[in-house]
């Protein structure tokens, strides 16, 4: 995709080749007096007018089924997951008060004994 898009070496143009081919042809100047009828201009393609009233996306019964259950297994997943990771901040919290408390506890009955 980010790759440089690099013509193959048969159709890439030689050092001394233009990039632009040369005009063929007299050019032919505005103000002319000739006598002849220019050439029929062709006619403009226009493109295909879109069906009007009709929705872009058709979701047929079985696909809206599988577009639901999809959505709810990704809210489940996804709630799974944040619920997992605030009940390890939460015993992780809970492990450092435990901690915290013993470690006082130590401290206060060494001071203690002196």
């Amino acid at each position: 995709m980010f790759t440089p898009k690099i013509p193959p070496p048969d159709t890439a143009p030689t050092p001394g080749q233009s990039l632009v081919p040369p005009l063929t042809g007299l050019a032919h100047p505005l103000a002319c007096n000739c006598h002849h009828t220019p050439a029929p201009a062709p006619a403009p393609v226009q493109a295909p007018a879109p069906a009007v009233g009709r929705a872009a996306v058709q979701l047929t019964p079985g696909a809206l089924i599988v577009a639901a259950v999809g959505g709810t297994a990704m809210v489940l997943v996804i709630g799974t997951v944040l619920v997992s990771m605030l009940l390890a901040t939460a015993i992780t919290a809970a492990s450092v008060a435990v901690c915290t408390v013993v470690l006082r506890s130590l401290l206060n009955s060494q001071n203690k004994n002196r």
